[in-house]
C-alpha cells in the first residue's frame, strides 16, 4: 500500500516524514491543520514548535516513540493537540509517522476543575478566616467582654451559616449534575408547585419589602418532571429576584401554556420570573449561569448568595430538556424564562 493511501485511512491529521527530514505524504486532515503543499517540505517549516521538533528528530534518529503537544488557534479559541511520533518503514528507509489528536476538550475540562477547586477554596477561606479570628479574640482579649462576645458570636453564626449554604449548594449541584442525563418520570401539576413554592417565599419577600405576585392559568398544567428539582428552580429564581430587586419593587411569577414553543419546536410551558429591579448589564448575561459568577460580588455575599444558584437552575433545566433565557436592561428589570416540554393532564 502506498504511504499516501495509508495516511488517507487515518482519521486524524497525519504526516509521514522521511529519514532525510522531508515530508513524504500528508492526509487531508493534516493539510487543513498545517496548510497545503506539505509533501516535499522539510518538516521544520511545517511544525515549527521546539518540543514537537525535538520529538520528531528523536524518533527519526533512534526509532523510539515520542510524544509532544502542538498548540494552535482555530480562529475562535486556542486548541491543543497531543502528537505522537512512531517509527515507520518507508521505501527510502526508516521514517516517522506523526499523528495529531485534538485534546482541547480535555484541557478545558481540566481547567474547569482547577478553577472550580480554586473558587471553592476562596469561598470557604473568607468565612473560615473570620471564624478563626473571632475564636482567638474570644479566647483572649474579649474573654470577659460580654457585649463584645455577643457581637462576635452573632458574626460567627452568620459566617457558619454562609459556609453551610455553600456546602448545601455544592451538594445540590453535584446531585443535579449526576442526574442530568436521567430523564424524570413523575407527573407534576406545575401550577400547584409554583403556588406552594411562592407561599413559602412570602415571608422573605415581606421582610425585603417586595410585593410577590403570581399569575397562574385556570386549567391544570401537567408536565413530566422532578418535583424537588422544579421547586428548586422556582425557589432559586424567585429568591434572586427578591434579594437583588430592592425595597418597593415587585416580583411576578407567571406560568404560561401549554402552547407551541419555538425553542422546543413543540408544545411547552413557560415559567417567567420578572422583577422591576435595577436590571443587568448585557455583558453579564452570557455568564450568569457560570459557577461562582456574580454581577456584584460584594452585594451577593452580603445577601447570602453562594454564586451557584443559577448554575443549579441551568443543569435542572437541561435535565428536563428545557431552555433558560434571560432578558434584562439596566433600569428596566429582569425576566428569567424557563421553557419546559408540556404534557396536558
Amino acid at each position: 500500500m502506498q504511504v499516501a493511501a495509508m495516511l488517507d485511512a487515518v482519521p486524524l491529521p497525519a504526516l509521514a516524514i522521511r529519514r532525510d527530514e522531508r515530508i513524504e505524504a500528508a492526509n487531508a486532515e493534516a493539510a487543513a491543520l498545517l496548510g497545503p503543499g506539505l509533501a516535499g517540505r522539510h518538516f521544520i517549516t511545517a511544525l515549527r514548535q521546539p518540543a514537537l521538533l525535538d520529538a520528531v528528530e528523536a524518533c527519526l534518529r533512534r526509532g523510539e516513540p515520542r510524544k509532544a503537544e502542538y498548540l494552535t488557534n482555530d480562529g475562535e479559541q486556542d486548541t491543543t493537540f497531543r502528537v505522537t511520533a512512531r517509527a515507520l518503514t518507508l521505501d527510502s528507509g526508516r521514517g516517522a509517522l506523526v499523528c495529531f489528536e485534538d485534546v482541547t476538550h480535555l484541557e478545558q475540562a481540566g481547567q474547569m476543575r482547577r478553577d472550580f477547586v480554586a473558587n471553592v477554596s476562596h469561598e470557604l477561606r473568607t468565612p473560615l478566616t473570620a471564624l478563626i479570628g473571632f475564636i482567638e479574640t474570644l479566647q483572649g482579649p474579649a474573654r470577659d467582654d460580654d457585649a463584645g462576645r455577643d457581637r462576635f458570636l452573632s458574626i460567627m453564626a452568620h459566617e457558619a451559616q454562609r459556609m453551610n449554604r455553600l456546602v448545601g449548594d455544592l451538594l445540590s449541584l453535584s446531585r443535579v449534575e449526576a442526574e442530568e442525563r436521567v430523564r424524570p418520570t413523575a407527573r407534576i401539576k406545575l401550577a400547584e408547585l409554583v403556588r406552594s413554592t411562592l407561599h413559602g417565599l412570602q415571608p422573605l419577600a415581606e421582610k425585603a419589602g417586595i410585593e410577590l405576585r403570581h399569575v397562574l392559568p385556570d386549567t391544570v398544567v401537567t408536565i413530566i418532571g422532578d418535583d424537588d428539582q422544579l421547586r428548586q428552580v422556582v425557589t432559586n429564581l424567585t429568591e434572586n429576584a427578591i434579594k437583588y430587586s430592592g425595597r418597593g419593587t415587585q416580583v411576578t411569577v407567571t406560568l404560561n401554556g401549554p402552547d407551541y414553543q419555538p425553542a422546543l419546536r413543540g408544545a411547552g410551558v413557560s415559567i417567567q420570573v420578572t422583577d422591576t429591579g435595577p436590571g443587568i448589564e448585557a455583558f453579564h448575561i452570557p455568564r450568569l449561569t457560570e459557577r461562582f459568577y456574580r454581577v456584584d460580588s460584594h452585594r451577593s455575599r452580603e445577601k447570602g448568595g453562594t454564586g451557584l444558584g443559577l448554575a443549579i437552575v441551568k443543569h435542572i433545566v437541561n435535565r428536563h430538556r428545557g431552555r433558560l433565557r434571560v432578558d434584562s436592561r439596566p433600569g428596566q428589570g429582569t425576566t428569567f424564562t424557563v421553557v419546559l416540554p408540556a404534557q396536558q393532564g
